[in-house]
């Protein structure tokens, strides 16, 4: 038995939940899109189950850790933008977790905004784009400010410049701002994917034999787009594939008004450090370039993943840890003339999932891809279930257990949905550009294999045929032929709306008997 109050395996139930920033679902080993093998990431998929049609319901980092740590819809939790607070009253991943007696550990930041209503409005974390979730410890601190990386940088012994970020510099007195094709100033023993790989091994040297779940987060391949030496070479751009994209941002913005704000707006220096001019304005030879550095920034990570998978081998731990393997969110890295993550396009939404499950239960399905859509608010329940806690009934998530036993869960859903409002926030303004109301600046989505439907609270509504038109550049909302189509679509995204619903206490009933409870199912 466990030495740890209210765990109560016979075995050491660990988990570990790798959460990396901004990294595309189509940048995985064996896809065209990555042309180098991570070799970690791959040991993974052969010893897991690896989602196809995975997706966050969410963007930007904010909302789309906010669903993965509440299992939430965006239209439930409503954090809605970056430094918009989460109500404290909904029920996280790690208040679940300390229920059934684990102390959840954090390494990393999750861009949680607290309830202004529970301290004050002088409160330092008002003055920062998010910090840490109800519930976590941290054990590897890099919000606010990144201040817990850059303290261990200088406290190794490196002189940081008057303005810190300037690490991510690319090399030489010569460098081109915005240049990726040169390493960064930081050297690699001493990146931020070095930092978080050190606070991991401090964490799990020290649990001393107890169960443990750690929340393992990588701030790359998140920008600034730039890699320590080796990475910044590792892949040239000959040898990626170029942006999917209209023959002019002028072309592309013509679909709609919300990715015409984004293509006049979007700069590159939100991207490479001290760059000028939008992302719209960069040529091909550019965007190849970035995205060969970026290759090299997710073959990092690997490398450092590794070095976590080595330890928990000699320790004889990989055998009892449930691994989970995901992003926040996509990038679209020039697709559509875009950078970031944004607006209704899969780049931005579609992420990686890979679930590493040690039971025995899960031996049919090891090595397998599966094509069931699932979304990150599946996480959390997948987690509770698998260490035998009970998933509150306000998740809008399923357990993935089943498909992991390689059983078929009652009506699974035949789409994936997610979410994007974009009111403005202090470094963005579309609500303001487009002239809308504050709460008309919503859309939503639902997409199966045949097509897409994205649905505006204040603009357009868009409708693609994924079978003719599969990279998005035709709008058929308005072509009558469809019409019938487009309703069915519409239709269903708003019974998914319906069904989901807040519904923390709508299975509770006052009868003459007293207080009653139904336990619903699917």
């Amino acid at each position: 038995m466990s030495d740890t109050p209210g765990v109560t395996s016979a075995r050491a139930t660990n988990v570990l939940l790798i959460v990396v920033d901004q990294w595309r679902a189509d940048m995985m080993p064996g896809s065209p899109a990555l042309p180098i093998e991570l070799p970690n990431i791959r040991r993974l998929m052969r010893e897991g189950v690896t989602f196809r049609n995975h997706v966050t319901t969410a963007v930007p980092c904010g909302p789309a850790r906010a669903s993965l740590l509440t299992g939430l819809y965006l239209m439930n939790h409503r954090a809605v933008q970056n430094t918009v607070p989460l109500d404290r009253r909904h029920f996280t991943l790690a208040q679940a977790l300390r229920a059934i007696g684990y102390d959840p550990a954090l390494i990393g930041y999750t861009t949680t905004t607290p309830d202004p209503r529970t301290t004050s409005p002088r409160d330092p974390r008002f003055l920062v784009l998010g910090d840490l979730m109800e519930g976590f410890r941290s054990v590897g601190a890099f919000e606010p400010g990144m201040d817990g990386y850059f303290g261990w940088v200088a406290q190794k012994g490196y002189a940081l410049p008057p303005n810190r970020a300037d690490i991510w510099l690319p090399e030489g007195e010569d460098a081109v701002p915005g240049a990726t094709d040169r390493p960064a100033r930081i050297p690699k023993e001493l990146s931020d994917s070095a930092f978080f790989t050190e606070r991991a091994l401090t964490y799990l040297k020290g649990r001393n034999g107890k169960p443990w779940f750690l929340h393992l987060g990588y701030y790359r391949p998140h920008p600034p787009f730039v890699a320590s030496a080796p990475y910044h070479a590792l892949v040239k751009p000959e040898q990626v594939i170029g942006p999917v994209r209209a023959a002019s941002p002028e072309e592309e913005g013509a679909q709609h008004p919300l990715l015409a704000y984004y293509l006049g707006a979007v700069a590159q220096g939100s991207f490479f450090q001290r760059a000028s001019g939008l992302a719209a304005e960069m040529d091909e030879a550019s965007v190849r370039q970035m995205r060969a550095t970026y290759c090299g920034m997710l073959a990092e990570i690997d490398d450092c993943l590794g070095t976590v998978f080595s330890h928990l081998d000699a320790t004889n731990q990989w055998r009892d840890t449930l691994v989970i393997f995901t992003s926040d969110h996509g990038e679209q890295l020039g697709d559509h003339w875009l950078l970031g993550k944004l607006g209704y396009f899969d780049e931005s939404f579609r992420i990686p999932l890979i679930i590493k499950d040690p039971r025995a239960e899960a031996e049919a399905t090891r090595g397998r891809t599966l094509d069931a859509f699932t979304e990150s608010v599946d996480v959390m329940p997948t987690i509770l279930d698998w260490l035998g806690g009970e998933v509150p009934r306000a998740v809008d998530g399923r357990s993935l257990l089943p498909l992991l036993e390689a059983e078929q869960p009652r009506e699974w859903r035949d789409a994936i949905t997610y979410e994007f409002d974009f009111r403005d926030v202090f470094y963005s303004h579309p609500e303001t550009a487009l002239g809308l109301a504050m709460d008309h600046c919503s859309l939503a989505v639902i997409q199966d294999a045949e097509a897409k439907y994205v649905h505006f609270a204040g603009l357009p509504p868009l409708f693609f045929d994924l079978r003719e038109d599969p990279h998005q550049f035709t709008n058929r909302a308005d072509d009558p032929g469809l019409a019938s189509r487009i309703k069915d679509y519409a239709q269903r995204l708003l019974t998914h709306r319906l069904r989901h619903a807040e519904r923390t206490l709508t299975h509770f009933r006052a009868t003459p008997h007293g207080l009653e409870e139904r336990k619903p199912g699917y």
